[in-house]
């Protein structure tokens, strides 16, 4: 069987899952290929805390505010997450990440990035998720935008440039309210096909076992 699946991976730089469940989706499809099942992901805005200011909150303060949970609960959690990533090749700092941040500018690149092409949009979507989880770095700094922009093999003047003007918050804006329209008010989702959707952190298998049924019926 031959088949090419479109997805929209909806998600957002400060979600945890959002990272867990994109290792996962990439290892599904990498098992995939063998039976001739490829894909375009394109990476879509969501933010968890679109109204953040830009100092940023204390996680656990953020955290118990907005859920309810006790440090006790968001340890446990937070150690469930290190493990879930771990298996799946991703690397959380295991002290936690400290603050949230608003991550609209981070959207802003990431757009701009899809326009050059696949390929730059995935390589500076896991970089600033590295910078984030792994390294504890604030996404919303110009300095680690530009810098995982670089990383990214992406024009960093051309990405300074972009990060002091408005340059794509039309278009970040109209995407966000079209995945809201949608019905889309978690993340990550995964949108196939413009017609099926995978909700959450995933196992690989859960992916994959999804991903084949949507090609088998494509083909």
């Amino acid at each position: 069987m031959t088949a090419s699946l479109k997805i929209d991976f909806v998600s957002d730089i400060a979600c945890p899952w959002c990272a867990v469940g994109l290792a996962s989706l990439e290892r599904a499809l990498q098992r995939l290929q063998a039976e001739g099942i490829t894909a375009h992901v394109h990476f879509q805005p969501f933010q968890l805390n679109p109204q953040m200011g830009p100092e940023g909150q204390d996680l656990a303060e953020h955290l118990t505010e907005k859920y309810g949970s006790t440090p006790a609960q968001q340890a446990a959690n937070w150690q469930a997450l290190c493990q879930r990533a771990a298996a799946v090749g991703f690397e959380f700092r295991p002290e936690g990440r400290g603050r949230t941040w608003n991550t609209f500018k981070a959207h802003r690149l990431l757009h701009w990035a899809g326009e050059q092409g696949e390929g730059p949009q995935r390589a500076l979507k896991v970089a600033l998720l590295q910078a984030y989880f792994t390294r504890g770095e604030n996404p919303s700094d110009d300095a680690v935008l530009v810098q995982a922009a670089q990383a990214a093999g992406l024009d960093t003047e051309r990405a300074r440039a972009i990060l002091a003007s408005d340059d794509y918050t039309p278009q970040v804006r109209e995407r966000q309210r079209f995945y809201a329209q949608a019905g889309i008010s978690a993340v990550p989702s995964v949108i196939v096909n413009d017609q099926h959707l995978v909700q959450g952190g995933q196992p690989p298998e859960v992916f994959e076992q999804a991903l084949r049924q949507i090609a088998t019926q494509a083909a």
